[in-house]
């Protein structure tokens, strides 16, 4: 699986090393990614989301039903 966040679509971002001397390398930023077992009370069921560290404090202030309901309006979600 990709290392994209499931609730925000956060991905990985390419950038640059930099040395004192100004040489630049590429890089890659990786997103803070987490696989978490999310249960929905509303539903009944147990879902597998892989989301980033900001996407969890987003669930634990809106709940999970309402995340889930708004990434897949965006498209971010496959559940």
């Amino acid at each position: 699986m990709s290392r994209i966040c499931q609730i925000t679509g956060k991905k990985v971002m390419v950038g640059n090393n930099v040395s004192h001397a100004k040489n630049r390398t590429k890089r890659k930023f990786y997103p803070n990614l987490q696989t978490k077992k999310f249960f929905i009370p509303e539903t009944g069921e147990t879902v597998i989301l892989k989301v980033s560290a900001n996407a969890l404090r987003t669930i634990d202030k809106k709940g999970i039903a309402a995340v889930l309901a708004g990434a897949k309006a965006n498209g971010n979600v496959l559940v």
